[in-house]
């Protein structure tokens, strides 16, 4: 104990982070590294896998089936409502003054060859390459099969024999998002708003397989650990608070199982998120992909009644830039369909990410617009986007985000659930008598697990709660005036959308503005975060695991849970 007293920790990372991985899932990403890099690998959590007619019954592009993809009309009023609030607050027209503002369309044109300047949105994806070359033993066995069936259903390669190459299996990450719709191939996504994304379109089986297999190659192509090789190597598994116990579970075993990792640590995404940036006491608000998630820290230990999950995330903003532009007339006369087209989501995040952010007055740019139609080159389209800094508003005003409906899972998946984060978590994996079948506690508060499933009774959940109230009802909760001005001025942001600017600004404003005038709080501070919000959480997981012992971690229940198998 003297020595680790003593030792510089970049050299501790180094001497204990070779052997530890880090996996930290998320629904829209998964991040996973040694715990002795700086910085993860930052992988789509997504996976294309290769579909014929006889195994996949009527063709499918997209694994979840929509339910809703178009705004109701109470949801359309709802929206341009909030439209106007948030207009108000930065000093632009109205929803009804822009549109007759932008009666007629603005000129737009598409550039063939434009290439003056190129920032990273001007670039455009390239399809995927779904083929690969055969063996030749697979060579051979093709050519017997082919003489006897006719050789149908063959790959075409332009410039190469057919019978040389096939459909890659499957593909993962960025390039799966890639994959045109006229290639037999079907897209999944094992975690969705959350959750795994059990549906009846997508059995709970094929969600753990598909996790496996992503997470496996990611190993293999991306850390170079081979399956054999991983019994010397332990896992961390760093889980947003929006897990329930049964996936826990469920992950635990793919490491601990499928991937053959020697031991696996379970971190609270929250506890390594303050811990990554050095705190012991803070409001921990992680704006994901498409979830947002609060939760408050003190003194090293999760509050688990502070806890609010809210559903929307930057995949929601992204989807309202393109709604915003839609309104104003200033998107190109394209097909663009970010939920049946995983690309065109691609490129609205690309343009989220580069143009969006929060500041008064108004606020337009000129951008490079692609479309990815299929059977026809990629186009660009130069265009002047407007009000860029209305989407990312929608954060504390909920209402302007339509948020997509799938399919709820099967009655079968509603049962056995407790929260594993808690103190009264064993190996044994006890039922807790206290907590009803289709019941979690923690992440909401004891709501149901996919809140729009009609089988169970539910408890009412207000999905349109913004983010500044969410802040102000979860720090509230405590109770301690104390601990509550303390608070208010840890407030941490994580997550992709953290590095909106603007937005610091704008939650101490909108927290302010919050609290009831009864409170005795005046102060409101974001904390700037000492890493990249994207993978702080990652971090603190990796630092933690390099800075305790084993025999640290055992007694650390409050901070992790750890099940040691010996083999």
């Amino acid at each position: 104990m003297d020595y680790l007293k003593t030792i510089v920790p970049s050299q501790l990372m180094t001497e204990r982070g070779s052997n530890i991985v880090v996996i930290n899932p998320g629904s829209a990403n998964v991040r996973i590294g040694f715990a002795q890099q700086n910085v993860p690998f930052d992988v789509p959590h997504c996976i294309a896998r290769h579909v014929t007619e006889s195994n996949q019954g009527p063709k499918r592009t997209v694994q979840d089936q929509t339910l809703n993809c178009e705004a109701t009309p109470a949801q359309r009023l709802a929206r341009e409502r909030a439209y106007d609030m948030i207009a108000s607050l930065l000093k632009i027209p109205f929803a009804d003054e822009a549109a007759a503002t932008n009666s007629f369309p603005p000129k737009m044109g598409r550039l063939d060859g434009y290439t003056p300047y190129q920032s990273r949105t001007d670039i455009a994806f390239n399809w995927t390459n779904v083929m690969e070359k055969k063996t030749s033993s697979a060579i051979e066995s093709s050519e017997n099969k082919g003489a006897e069936e006719g050789l149908l259903d063959q790959p075409k390669v332009e410039g190469c024999s057919s019978d040389e190459y096939k459909y890659k299996e499957f593909i993962c990450g960025e390039e799966a998002l890639k994959i045109s719709s006229l290639e037999p191939y079907c897209l999944r996504r094992p975690i969705r708003r959350g959750h795994f994304n059990v549906s009846q379109h997508y059995p709970q089986q094929q969600v753990i397989e598909d996790l496996y297999a992503i997470w496996d190659w990611i190993l293999i192509d991306k850390l170079h650990i081979l399956p054999d090789d991983r019994n010397f190597y332990s896992a961390i598994l760093v889980v947003p608070e929006t897990f329930d116990s049964r996936e826990i579970k469920e992950m635990l075993s793919i490491v601990l199982r499928d991937l053959r990792f020697s031991s696996a640590v379970v971190h609270q995404e929250g506890l390594a998120a303050a811990f990554g940036n050095g705190l012991s006491t803070a409001c921990v608000v992680n704006i994901g992909a498409q979830v947002t998630s609060v939760i408050c820290v003190e003194d090293g230990v999760a509050l688990p009644s502070t806890s609010i999950t809210l559903p929307y995330g930057g995949e929601d903003i992204s989807r309202c830039l393109l709604w915003v532009q839609h309104h104003h007339q200033r998107w190109p006369a394209i097909h663009t369909k970010p939920i049946q087209r995983p690309i065109d989501l691609l490129m609205l995040n690309k343009l989220k990410e580069s143009y969006c952010n929060i500041r008064e007055g108004e606020y337009d740019a000129v951008a490079i617009v692609h479309s990815y139609e299929e059977g026809r080159p990629v186009g660009s389209h130069k265009t002047r986007l407007s009000a860029l800094n209305v989407p990312p508003m929608g954060l504390f005003y909920p209402t302007l985000f339509v948020p997509e409906e799938y399919p709820p899972p099967p009655r079968s998946w509603f049962h056995d659930y407790e929260d594993m984060l808690e103190d009264t978590w064993h190996m044994e994996f006890p039922r807790r008598p206290d907590m009803s079948d289709g019941m979690y506690y923690g992440s909401t508060g004891g709501l149901n697990i996919w809140d729009n499933y009609p089988v169970f009774p539910r408890l009412k959940r207000d999905d349109n709660l913004g983010l500044a109230d969410a802040i102000t009802s979860s720090i509230l909760s405590t109770g301690r005036i104390d601990l509550q001005r303390k608070l208010f001025c840890s407030i941490q942001l994580i997550g992709g959308v953290g590095l909106t600017s603007g937005l610091v600004g704008a939650v101490e404003e909108r927290v302010l503005h919050a609290i009831p005038s009864n409170e005795a709080i005046d102060t409101v501070e974001v904390l700037q975060s000492r890493s990249d919000p994207s993978f702080v959480s990652w971090k603190g997981g990796a630092e933690r695991s390099c800075s305790a012992t084993m025999e640290t971690l055992l007694s650390a229940s409050a901070c992790c849970c750890i099940i040691d198998i010996l083999r």
